[in-house]
């Protein structure tokens, strides 16, 4: 049976394809083989795959292809890439899988990984995670940068998995499952801050986008758009997808950290469990 035509990949990326064939494929195997004490349930395990998915899906389907010739889709792709899909792989906690396949490592392979771990633990600082996560947002959707980053393949992928791989971090940071009142995760309190503080910022690009007169995303007209849809409404689109969904997501992720927090409330101390914790 032939795979319909919008399941294929229109710039197909063995990389990429087989990044997303070796997570599934570690995540799949370290199910079967760890514990079942240790094994998430049904509805992480779901989540996340859903969100591995839909990632691959805007980078190596048709999705992909409307992205590069329609402004508004090209929002929704990042939309996914750096909120939505890392959103629910963060949610899932795929730490116990993640443990599974740490402690298989032997001792060597963890020491030259160490710099590994100092480049994480940099990047998780809260002011460095939320700095990255507005800042590459600004960066390619900079007029002369998104222009050559559009009409260059090679930038076109970087910019693409710069958006996961930094939505991955933010988002990891702010969902971690450790509590605050054991561990050294950054505190309840701390986390919803950043989320308010990094949805400002995209909230006032995408009401710039919104509201600007001309064009400012001209790479759209030089190579053509997909569908016959006036230029004017693509801008329009793609900057209510870079100011609405971002903050609502933002707003989603307080409650969840909120309904955490009230959770562990009583469990441990309140002034630990809320405001304690370092990155």
């Amino acid at each position: 049976m032939p795979v319909p035509s919008y399941l294929l990949p229109y710039d197909f990326s063995p990389l990429t394809l087989l990044s997303y064939v070796l997570v599934l494929g570690f995540y799949g195997v370290a199910l079967l083989r760890m514990p079942e004490q240790d094994r998430p349930g049904p509805g992480r395990i779901v989540t996340f795959t859903l969100g591995v998915m839909l990632c691959y899906a805007v980078m190596q389907t048709r999705f992909d292809y409307y992205s590069q010739y329609m402004f508004f889709v090209h929002r929704g792709q990042h939309l996914i890439l750096h909120h939505l899909g890392p959103i629910l792989i963060a949610l899932s906690n795929p730490l116990p899988v993640m443990r599974f396949w740490y402690q298989k490592i032997s001792p060597s392979v963890r020491y030259w990984l160490q710099p590994l771990g100092w480049i994480y633990r940099i990047l998780q600082q809260p002011f460095i995670a939320s700095f990255l996560f507005v800042e590459l947002i600004y960066f390619w959707l900079w007029p002369p940068i998104h222009f050559d980053a559009m009409l260059s393949r090679q930038l076109y992928w970087i910019m693409n998995w710069s958006m996961l791989l930094d939505g991955l971090l933010f988002w990891w940071l702010i969902f971690d499952p450790r509590s605050p009142a054991l561990t050294n995760a950054l505190g309840y309190g701390k986390r919803i801050l950043l989320l308010a503080l990094v949805a400002i910022p995209q909230m006032i690009l995408g009401a710039w986008i919104v509201f600007s007169r001309g064009m400012v995303y001209d790479v759209y007209e030089v190579c053509g758009r997909a569908w016959p849809m006036p230029p004017e409404t693509d801008q329009l689109l793609g900057g209510l997808l870079t100011w609405i969904p971002p903050a609502m997501m933002s707003i989603i992720g307080i409650l969840i950290v909120l309904r955490r927090a009230m959770h562990e409330d009583g469990k441990f101390p309140k002034s630990r469990s809320l405001a304690g914790g370092n990155a």
